[in-house]
């Protein structure tokens, strides 16, 4: 069972920058446990306020329950209570209530709640579907605001009034006024993640709605880079933040955008990139094509060196590839 209180998830949560390490798979497409481990302790040996098992970047949806658990078990514990660890639930309302609470005797520390499956449900039902998951379990719970289950700031003021787990909203729409809408009503009773593809493009102007953090799936393969970049957004340093956006970050998301369900496969790519190489990506998702491998590997090299030519000798060797 978790040591921390919803609350106090929250608050580590709203301190820093999050993160969903990858599923780690072999060539035959199972669970390597072994590798997933080591990925998640070189992750939490950094400055992470927070990780997600089994969540989006982690395949959550090509995973069957019982691997979901695995997943969950094995990052607890290697986390050994490091940082705020999250784990995901979804699908119909009784599966996710059945996941949840699996989660919870694993020893998370708290619930990433994706949309129900399939279906699109009105207000009414999102409320039931969340309010049912949050009284299931005593951990915090942040719900996933995106594709079929967008809560209005009405929704999201009636759940945060009968159930004080519900901790936090994780953004994965980009509508501005409706952000704008849930953070006037509800205000820091919330925390608040920017959970965008490619988050660091929504970062700043995110920030200054009250979007005090978000999670980064660069951090999965260039931690250093990406604490480098939140670090920038906070200070809202925006010559940094242009430079990083135009280098790196636009060329990223166009080699992401040029296939569907690339917004994972560009995760594990880059991790093979710097010799971490975190097996293929599932069915239905593909991995990037060679060339496509390449122009990534390239894009990132150079980023590894930009950030290494700041921080000197020392590090310099530090980030190149392993």
């Amino acid at each position: 069972m978790s040591k921390m209180t919803p609350a106090e998830m929250a608050r580590k949560l709203a301190s820093g920058l999050l993160s969903f390490p990858v599923t780690h798979f072999d060539a035959e497409g199972r669970f390597d446990e072994k590798s997933y481990r080591d990925h998640y302790a070189f992750l939490s040996s950094h400055k992470v306020a927070g990780l997600f098992a089994a969540g989006g970047t982690g395949e959550f949806f090509s995973l069957t329950p019982a691997e979901v658990e695995k997943v969950v078990r094995t990052a607890v514990d290697e986390n050994k209570g490091r940082v705020p660890l999250l784990a995901g639930a979804g699908y119909g309302t009784a599966l996710a209530v059945e996941m949840a609470q699996s989660a919870e005797r694993a020893g998370a520390d708290g619930i990433l709640l994706f949309p129900p499956y399939l279906i699109t449900p009105n207000q009414d039902g999102l409320v039931a579907h969340v309010d049912a998951v949050c009284k299931a379990v005593k951990i915090g719970v942040v719900v996933y605001n995106r594709d079929n289950a967008i809560l209005t700031d009405e929704s999201v003021a009636r759940l945060c009034e009968r159930n004080a787990n519900l901790v936090g909203f994780k953004d994965g729409v980009g509508d501005v006024e409706l952000m704008t809408r849930i953070h006037q009503r509800i205000g820091d009773r919330l925390t608040y993640v920017g959970g965008l593809p490619t988050a660091e493009t929504f970062a700043l102007p995110y920030l200054e709605m009250g979007v005090t953090t978000y999670s980064s799936a660069i951090f999965n393969f260039m931690p250093e880079w990406a604490l480098k970049f939140y670090d920038a957004v906070r200070a809202r340093d925006h010559a940094y933040i242009s430079a990083a956006l135009n280098e790196f970050v636009l060329p990223y998301i166009a080699i992401r955008n040029a296939n569907r369900g690339y917004a994972v496969s560009i995760v594990k790519a880059g991790l093979k990139a710097v010799g971490r190489d975190p097996g293929p990506v599932r069915a239905p998702l593909t991995d990037l094509t060679a060339v496509e491998f390449e122009k990534l590997a390239v894009l990132v090299d150079r980023a590894q060196a930009s950030l290494a030519a700041r921080k000197g000798p020392v590090l310099a060797h530090a980030a190149g590839r392993h």
